[in-house]
């Protein structure tokens, strides 16, 4: 551990304890808000005005800002989101902000881990970055604020507001394509895994084993190739008492591990043709 991470250990376990004693001055706040399909959380801290003059002053003009207090202030996305011009992948986010007095660049950073600016910054750490127009404000935000808005099913903004100024970050999420993925998969039916990991479920449980067979049955149709269907498959039927049928879905299940190479099963096929053939 070097030198500056414990001193930003030390300061963090400082403002630790002051939250213990007494209200923290930038208290923490959490957003978390449901866009479309996709979770969007932020957490940062929140300092006040206290009668100071904030952007070109407090927080200078053409200067990277840590954009709130204490903690990096963090977006976290459960999918991949499109800002500008960029894509982000699922994941968290460090917000980091350049404040000019007609426009701010915006920035979402891969390294979150540390309090404020990074010490060295790394481009390539940059996800995505935005220049968005400083809007004036009638009335002071006393309070630093971070909030989702705009939200619809197709995309929401990130809107950062204090003294009398905010910006706005416009983000899309990708709804639309899942839910088309959605439609096509309850449309198109269960997949043949599905069928068989029912069938797996209802077989092992004793549940139903006609069930079960049937299952299985219809993963087979559509994975005719599946030795480990045809296995569970003969399986089932010799739990049913139906040796006979067993016995014909191994050998035939045993051709086909045969043809994808898998000993194992070739081993499991071979064991269960011999009891079987015996109380045939």
């Amino acid at each position: 551990m070097n030198k500056i991470t414990l001193i930003a250990a030390a300061i963090g376990l400082q403002f630790t304890a002051m939250a213990q004693l007494a209200p923290a001055p930038s208290p923490a706040a959490k957003v978390e808000q449901k866009v479309g399909l996709t979770d969007v959380s932020i957490q940062y801290s929140r300092p006040a005005k206290n009668d100071r003059v904030i952007f070109g002053d407090l927080v200078p003009y053409g200067e990277m800002w840590r954009t709130g207090a204490n903690e990096n202030s963090k977006v976290t996305f459960s999918d991949a989101v499109v800002i500008g011009k960029d894509s982000l992948k699922a994941g968290t986010y460090a917000i980091f902000t350049k404040p000019g007095k007609e426009s701010w660049e915006v920035y979402f950073y891969s390294d979150y881990s540390n309090w404020g600016t990074p010490e060295k910054w790394d481009d390539s750490k940059v996800a995505a970055r935005v220049t968005t127009k400083a809007l004036k404000l009638t009335d002071v935000v006393e309070s630093f604020t971070i909030s989702i808005d705009n939200v619809s099913g197709a995309g929401a903004s990130i809107s950062i507001a204090w003294d009398k100024t905010k910006v706005v970050v416009p983000f899309d999420v990708p709804t639309d394509a899942k839910v088309m993925a959605n439609i096509k998969k309850t449309m198109g039916g269960p997949s043949a895994n599905e069928y068989f990991a029912a069938g797996q479920y209802y077989y092992t449980t004793k549940k139903d084993l006609p069930q079960a067979l049937e299952w299985t049955n219809k993963g087979i149709e559509m994975r005719p190739d599946a030795f480990w269907m045809w296995r569970q498959k003969s399986l089932i039927q010799a739990e049913m008492g139906d040796k006979a049928a067993a016995l014909e879905t191994a050998k035939k299940g045993l051709e086909i591990a045969q043809k994808a190479g898998n000993a194992d099963y070739e081993r499991m096929f071979n064991k269960s043709i011999e009891e079987w053939s015996k109380k045939k």
